[in-house]
């Protein structure tokens, strides 16, 4: 499977800038799944299967192109609706399996399909019966390869100045993330994850984690299956890993939260962690079907302050991510509104 990166430089070889004045030409684009694709020149309908993509569409201004999106962006995405109130009218193409509704797909008439690259075969069966370009897409939660997949897809939606700014902007605020932590003398704490709504489940790669100086403790486990971000471990191995910090996903609204903060904090099989007996445990967004560029920068700003209080700095989280947002959605207020929704309020007061 080749990453986003390598997709990008097969890109800029394979497709040329036409010349002021010049019709665009068609481009190749290699996927994710290392699948050349030749896509049209002109992109004004488009199906995305892959949330994270589609997410990426709106934040290149190119929202008005969409003409179907994926049951969970409709379902049980809390942020879309506030950064694209517009996708509430959306034909929903797929079911919760993520399988799409052919018959409907057929009579959206699209120019071009986004698909995700954890789902081979489907990627395959959809072009062959839709006879459409289907381009398989996805960061698999790497920071690097989310930049480039903002600068590819703005390549074939012929926004290529927008996504430069989003990716200049996005890796400006991750390097400072990281140099401010850099200068931090103390060891960078062991993080667990208990995310996807389980104690015992947690990502085995988590680059958030690392540029906001931390080192995940699950990192080095083998994921569940191949291509997966998660693996399931036991009670036993939480014990044995003994992390300084352990993090909850928090994009579940409160009410349906199957763990909590304050569920570890009461386990008695946990009480021995080091993690539970100084209070660090807490909240964090997590890795909610695939990422939102913007969310994933304010969660690399939140956990920095989490790893280590002295670099916060500047008028608090939920300002400096509405400006995030805004930066990438066009939206006011966008992240305070997912925070009231979450209520994360008093996690991101640090």
């Amino acid at each position: 499977m080749k990453t986003p990166a390598v997709l990008l430089a097969a890109l800029v070889a394979a497709a040329v800038p036409a010349e002021p004045g010049q019709a665009r030409a068609p481009a190749t684009i290699v996927d994710s799944l290392g699948r050349a694709v030749v896509v049209p020149a002109k992109v004004e309908r488009i199906i995305s299967l892959e949330p994270e993509v589609t997410r990426i569409i709106v934040a290149l201004g190119a929202g008005d192109r969409l003409v179907g999106i994926d049951y969970f962006l409709r379902n049980h995405d809390h942020l879309f609706p506030l950064v694209f109130p517009a996708a509430g009218g959306l034909p929903v193409v797929s079911n919760p399996a993520q399988e799409l509704n052919y018959e409907q797909a057929i009579r959206l008439r699209p120019d071009i399909i986004f698909s995700s690259p954890s789902e081979f075969r489907m990627t395959e069966s959809i072009e062959r019966k839709m006879r459409v370009p289907v381009v398989a897409l996805a960061s698999m939660g790497k920071l690097a390869d989310l930049v480039a997949e903002i600068a590819t897809v703005g390549r074939v939606l012929d926004r290529e100045d927008r996504a430069a700014a989003l990716t200049g902007f996005f890796m400006s605020r991750l390097e400072a993330v990281r140099r401010s932590v850099a200068a931090v003398p103390e060891d960078r704490p062991s993080v667990y994850l208990a995310f996807w709504g389980s104690l015992v489940r947690t990502p085995v790669s988590y680059e958030p984690v690392e540029a906001a100086g931390g080192r995940n403790a699950a990192a080095g486990l083998l994921p569940d299956r191949f291509g997966a971000a998660g693996a399931t471990v036991s009670i036993e191995k939480v014990l044995a890993l003994d992390p300084d910090v352990i993090l909850v996903q928090g994009n579940y609204l409160p009410a349906e939260r199957q763990v909590t903060v304050e569920s570890v904090l009461r386990d008695p099989r946990l009480g021995s962690l080091r993690a539970v007996r100084s209070g660090r445990v807490g909240y964090t967004f997590g890795f909610w079907y695939w990422w939102d560029p913007a969310l994933v920068l304010v969660e690399a700003l939140h956990l920095a302050r989490v790893f280590h209080p002295r670099t916060a700095a500047g008028p608090g989280l939920v300002p400096e991510g509405d400006a995030i947002f805004k930066e990438f959605y066009g939206v006011e207020g966008a992240f305070s509104a997912l925070c009231r929704r979450l209520g994360c309020d008093e996690w991101t007061a640090k």
